[in-house]
């Protein structure tokens, strides 16, 4: 399904960020639920079943992010199960394309043209390039990543395994499932990898 991680994220948001996990809800979430499929009623089929909660979003909601370590450990084992790998074996693809895949950020929302460009927003929540301006402080800098990793191939498949599926690495993870989602396709997520790995990448300068 194309653009399935907006309503992944809004939902995750809503019931199981931080925030939350800080301050009691001022209603529970059955009640929140009832509110969000109300509000997407009219909605194509297709939509709606976007808001529908898997097993891992279940349980992080009912946790409000909060999971114990034996219930981590089965979601990490459960996702890392749909991670897949190239065909080809090959990891990276155009850093140049990367950074256009890390600089969009439509492709998820209603007002979005259905066949516009999709992209990460990494930008959103990673600073990547140390000369850009504008970037977000949700996650770690992404600065140098390749480059203080001696781009060694174990990292390389570990990283590629956290955009295709961050669950995989971090159970009740704020980063969506990109490739589990199918919201970047594989070229997408190779040209990502090249902007984190490859050494001419500016990430790497």
């Amino acid at each position: 399904m194309k653009r399935t991680f907006f309503l992944t994220a809004c939902t995750a948001l809503l019931f199981a960020s931080g925030a939350f996990a800080q301050t009691a809800p001022m209603a529970g979430s059955a009640k929140v639920e009832a509110m969000i499929k109300a509000t997407f009623s009219k909605a194509s089929p297709e939509w709606q079943a976007r808001i529908e909660l898997d097993d891992t979003q279940r349980l992080c909601t009912d946790k409000r992010n909060q999971v114990s370590a034996a219930e981590a450990e089965v979601i990490q084992k459960r996702e890392a199960a749909s991670v897949v790998f190239p065909a080809d074996g090959n990891l990276q693809g155009d850093w140049k394309k990367g950074y256009q895949v890390a600089n969009v950020g439509t492709g998820g929302q209603f007002s979005d043209a259905p066949n516009g460009p999709v992209g990460g927003n990494c930008f959103a929540c990673h600073q990547l390039d140390p000369k850009e301006l504008s970037y977000g402080t949700i996650g770690p800098s992404l600065t140098a990543y390749g480059k203080d990793r001696k781009y060694d191939p174990q990292t390389m498949k570990d990283a590629w395994a956290k955009i295709y599926n961050s669950q995989s690495a971090f159970a009740c993870s704020n980063m969506p499932r990109f490739g589990a989602k199918k919201f970047l396709t594989e070229a997408q997520i190779k040209d990502v990898m090249a902007y984190l790995f490859d050494k001419e990448s500016p990430v790497n300068k």
